[in-house]
């Protein structure tokens, strides 16, 4: 199956979309509370392992924003996807390591994963002619 034969149908566009609206605001909001010194974020990423550092949270904010930024635009969205599959791992490697509830913590990182890449899936055909499903 060529590219152009892989096309999308309406319905499967709007509902990429959605999944990727919902995983852009997540991630938005995600990275978005890493930039100021807020209490809560230092406290969190201590009880992760992570050091009490103002600095490092606003890197992660920042890596995590440029690359859902990434994802959001078509032209860049697969690289985008990548980098945030990345994040994501970091996220899980930290709650594996720290033994945390596997479906509530663990796998969150894989969820968002999953929503992420099927959101993808559905409004971008050159990742469905990679990907042939069906």
């Amino acid at each position: 199956m060529t590219i152009s034969q892989a096309s999308v149908t309406p319905g499967a566009l709007w509902a990429g979309r959605g999944l990727s609206a919902l995983i852009v605001l997540f991630m938005i909001l995600d990275g978005v509370i890493k930039l100021p010194p807020l209490d809560i974020v230092t406290q969190t990423m201590v009880q992760l392992g992570w050091p009490a550092d103002p600095i490092v949270s606003r890197m992660l904010g920042i890596i995590g924003l440029v690359s859902t930024a990434l994802y959001a635009v078509p032209r860049t969205s697969v690289l985008g996807a990548i980098l945030l599959t990345f994040y994501l791992g970091g996220a899980i490697a930290t709650h594996a390591r720290l033994g945390s509830p596997l479906f509530s913590h663990t796998l969150f990182g894989v969820y968002l994963g999953i929503i992420l890449w099927g959101g993808l899936f559905l409004r971008d055909r050159r990742v469905r002619a990679l990907i042939p499903f069906t």
